[in-house]
């Protein structure tokens, strides 16, 4: 179950710390460097209280003691060696637990299947870049003055208290100040980081829903109309921002203001205490360098306050996507697709408008094409992915039967091994960026230029090769090249995987009919190959090309 914002308040998420390898180190790692600096702090304070007290009572100049000298500077280099390394661990840390955390929630949104993404594909986009990103003030700027406060201001007060009572009770009367005030600030701004993300994600889900739709909006003419709703959201974002930003400056403010006033109230008892002879100098040195140091720590952790909100803000919405179940893997090892055979037995799955496909059932016989036919929104590609384990059905099963009459169901099968024996075409390729050569070699690493040349030729992809190169680089998803040329350049993949079963869907929808024709010499090819193939068809040449025809319906 995913945690409530409650839950997810504490100061040092125990979560991340518990699951985050990185996170864990870089706690540990400045807890001692903390430590570190309270000792390089303590003895400098006392190093100058001697110096200072021996110059003014005595008259010896610092000069006359060198060794003092150089502990002094030593606990200074030390302290300043102590922080540069904190601040370096601090962002090699932060981009290691980000990029732990984004390989998990990218990994874990995979494994919860097509269904559990969809409508939010471009929500877990903006989470995965930059809202994790948010980790990165949190863990270097938050989480280091958080345990400051935890080793640098009990241990400053305790020698504080060894030195002189008095000024102690006084820092522990006015410490609890600043966190009160914290909290007060925090009671201003709850919920402002979670809106704040909220916003930049719906943002982000706007823009790539608007830039992958760019070529149908252009072909259609509504090109111009999403840009009041992209500006809109932008205003709303860039407001959230700049209250964030007020609400930032005035609690720095006030923060800055009541450590002064409290230093100042010790300041001020030790300068009675002097002028009436009730205090040794020496220790009043001491306790004036060591009194700021008190306040410092918890000083910084308030102005760090929105790096932990938005910090703390990303780790939830991190852990409400790896909270969600994902469909167990089986045991068994998938049979041979070249000799088995995948069939649905009544399946069912339910969609916001009733159940698609409803009661669907099918063979894919080894070595024939089907082509799944049925109205838009009948649930064709939901069948598929049924078939293929990628999605759980509500009623009826997916097996496959294995060349002895064996019916295995699909979700005892290890997926990873039915998927290495499947390629798989959706209706918008899929592909990795890259040159066209190094994009279809990685289909099948071990091909030779002649089965590279020869999936170019079966697919019309050549015609693309002659006019742009082998070498042409593709960006994204195939940036680069038109939506008819991807989808090429998709099906040399598909001829090239040496997977038996091939599964098409739409292959023709982006092509036109010079090119379809290419499609269908290639499931003729497919098929003496002795390939199985899956093809979701609308348009009637690839449905009467095909070997078996399975018709699927919606229903309530």
């Amino acid at each position: 179950m995913a945690q409530s914002p409650r839950a997810r308040r504490a100061p040092l998420d125990p979560r991340l710390v518990r699951e985050v390898r990185a996170a864990r180190r870089h706690v540990v790692r400045t807890v001692a460097l903390g430590l570190v600096q309270a000792v390089c702090v303590i003895v400098t304070a006392l190093v100058i209280a001697r110096l200072g007290s021996d110059l003014l009572e005595q008259r010896d100049v610092p000069q006359g003691t060198p060794v003092l000298l150089l502990v002094l500077v030593g606990a200074l280099a030390v302290r300043a060696g102590a922080v540069l390394v904190q601040e370096a661990t601090a962002h090699r840390a932060a981009t290691a637990a980000i990029s732990d955390l984004r390989r998990r929630v990218v990994g874990h949104a995979a494994q919860l299947g097509p269904r559990a993404g969809a409508g939010r594909g471009a929500d877990l986009t903006a989470l995965a870049t930059s809202g994790l990103e948010n980790l990165r003030p949190y863990l270097v700027g938050y989480v280091p003055q958080l345990l400051l406060s935890a080793t640098v201001t009990p241990l400053c007060l305790l020698v504080i208290g060894l030195l002189d009572p008095l000024s102690a009770v006084i820092a522990l009367v006015t410490l609890p100040l600043v966190p009160l005030f914290m909290i007060l600030v925090g009671k201003l701004t709850v919920g402002r980081s979670e809106r704040l993300l909220a916003d930049m994600r719906s943002l982000w889900a706007q823009l790539l829903d608007l830039v992958d739709g760019l070529p149908t909006l252009r072909a259609l003419g509504r090109e111009k109309g999403p840009e009041r709703t992209v500006r809109r959201l932008g205003d709303r974002h860039r407001t959230s921002a700049m209250g964030s930003l007020r609400y930032a400056f005035l609690s720095s403010m006030v923060l800055e203001l009541l450590a002064t006033l409290c230093v100042a109230l010790i300041a001020v008892s030790i300068g009675m205490r002097l002028v009436y002879g009730e205090m040794e100098l020496l220790p009043a040195l001491a306790v004036l360098v060591l009194a700021p140091e008190i306040y410092q720590p918890l000083r910084n952790v308030g102005a760090q306050y929105h790096a932990s909100t938005d910090g703390l803000a990303a780790v939830g919405a991190a852990f409400e996507v790896l909270d969600e179940e994902a469909p167990a893997d089986g045991d068994r090892p998938a049979p041979d697709l070249q000799d088995a055979v995948l069939a649905l037995r009544g399946v069912s799955v339910r969609s916001r408008d009733g159940l698609a496909p409803h009661r669907a059932a099918l063979e894919v016989r080894p070595g024939r094409v089907l082509a799944l036919t049925g109205p838009s929104g009948a649930g064709k590609t939901t069948a598929v992915q049924v078939l293929l384990g990628l999605l759980e059905a509500d009623e009826g099963r997916a097996e496959v039967l294995a060349p002895d009459g064996t019916a295995i169901p699909v979700r005892e099968l290890r997926r990873r091994s039915l998927w290495d024996q499947v390629a798989y075409l959706p209706q918008r390729p899929v592909l990795p960026a890259g040159t066209i050569r190094s994009v279809l070699a990685a289909a099948r690493p071990d091909a030779d230029q002649d089965a590279l040349e020869a999936a170019a030729v079966a697919t019309g992809l050549d015609a693309v090769i002659a006019e742009r190169g082998w070498e042409a680089d593709l960006g994204r998803a195939g940036r680069g090249i038109s939506l008819g040329e991807r989808q090429r350049l998709a099906l040399a993949r598909a001829v090239l995987s040496p997977a038996p079963l091939v599964v098409l869907d739409e292959p023709t929808a982006h092509l036109d009919g010079a090119a379809e024709q290419v499609v269908l010499d290639l499931l003729v090819a497919l098929r003496e190959a002795g390939r199985t193939v899956v093809v979701i068809a609308h348009r009637s040449r690839l449905v009467e090309l095909a070997d078996d025809v399975a018709g699927v319906e919606a229903g309530r």
